[in-house]
């Protein structure tokens, strides 16, 4: 017997390395398998997760956003959760740029 695969269509599937699956970011109160309250249209690398050295974790967009202001009038950047300055934890093999190229680094 002899089988011919006509059609193949994958379904690839992910999720984020977070210590709880259904938690949310403290900003945008969205869950981090799902898109964060600024740009992004589909979750992934397109909207990636920032570590911080406090523990607490954001879409990159929402922290990025929220540390914004306060460096543009020279302040040192603090969680939004702990105000603990925001030192972003660099995750083993992670890479410094988004899917769209945009430099994720804090």
């Amino acid at each position: 017997m002899r089988v011919t695969i006509r059609n193949y269509q994958p379904v690839g599937y992910w999720v984020w390395d977070v210590k709880d699956p259904d938690d949310v970011c403290g900003i945008c109160q969205n869950a981090f398998d799902g898109v964060c309250g600024g740009s992004c249209k589909e979750p992934g690398d397109a909207c990636p997760l920032l570590f911080g050295t406090c523990t607490h974790v954001f879409h990159m967009h929402c922290i990025l956003k929220w540390l914004e202001p306060m460096r543009e009038r020279g302040e040192e950047g603090a969680c939004p959760m702990c105000k603990r300055p925001w030192v972003e934890q660099v995750q083993e093999g992670a890479s410094n740029k988004a899917a769209d190229g945009t430099d994720v680094a804090a």
